[in-house]
C-alpha cells in the first residue's frame, strides 16, 4: 500500500467518522423531540400554570381595589359622621350662649340684683372715675353656628373614577390623559 492510499482511506474514515457523528445527533434530537411530544401533559401543565398565574394576578389587583374603595368609603362616612357631629355641639353651642344671653341680660340682671338685697343708684351716690390710658375692650363678635347637614363641597372629578374606568379612557386614548 503506498502512502496516496492510506491518506485517502484515512479521509474517508474521518468523512465516514463525521457522517457518522452527524446521524447520532439527529438521532439525539430527534430522541428528544419525540420524548417531548411523548408526554403532552407538560405542555397542559405549562398552560394552567399561565392561567392560574393570571386568574392569581387579577385576584389579587382585584383585592387591591376593593381594599382601596373600601377604606376610602370608611373614611368618608368618619368624616360625614364627624361634620354632623360638628353642627350638633355647634348648635348646643349656640343653645348656650342664647341662655348666657338670657342670664345676662339687663332685666334679669336687675331682678337678680333686687333679689339679693341690692337697690338702684340715686344720682347724688354716683362718682365717675377717669382713668388715664385705659381702653375699653372689644366685645368678640359670635358667629351663628353653620348648618353643615348637607355637605356643601363636591368631590373632584379625580376622586369620583374607578379603576375600570380609568383604564378604559387609557385603552381609548392611547395612554394619553
Amino acid at each position: 500500500m503506498t502512502v496516496v492510499s492510506l491518506v485517502v482511506k484515512i479521509l474517508n474514515l474521518d468523512q465516514s467518522i463525521a457522517q457518522i457523528e452527524k446521524v447520532v445527533m439527529q438521532l439525539q434530537a430527534t430522541n428528544i423531540i419525540h420524548a417531548y411530544r411523548q408526554a403532552p401533559w407538560r405542555v397542559q401543565r405549562q398552560y394552567v400554570g399561565a392561567f392560574l398565574l393570571i386568574v392569581i394576578v387579577v385576584a389579587l389587583v382585584s383585592a387591591l381595589y376593593l381594599d382601596v374603595t373600601a377604606r376610602s368609603a370608611l373614611a368618608g362616612r368618619e368624616i360625614q359622621d364627624l361634620q354632623v357631629e360638628i353642627t350638633t355641639i355647634q348648635r348646643l353651642n349656640a343653645d348656650l350662649e342664647t341662655d348666657l344671653a338670657g342670664l345676662t341680660s339687663s332685666a334679669m340682671m336687675q331682678q337678680r340684683a333686687l333679689e339679693l338685697g341690692y337697690r338702684p343708684v340715686k344720682p347724688g351716690e354716683l362718682d365717675y372715675v377717669f382713668v388715664p390710658g385705659y381702653a375699653a375692650p372689644e366685645p368678640d363678635i359670635l358667629l351663628a353656628a353653620v348648618d353643615m347637614t348637607t355637605p356643601t363641597y363636591r368631590l373632584p372629578e379625580e376622586y369620583s373614577e374607578s379603576l375600570l374606568e380609568w383604564l378604559d379612557e387609557r385603552v381609548n386614548f392611547g395612554g394619553q390623559p
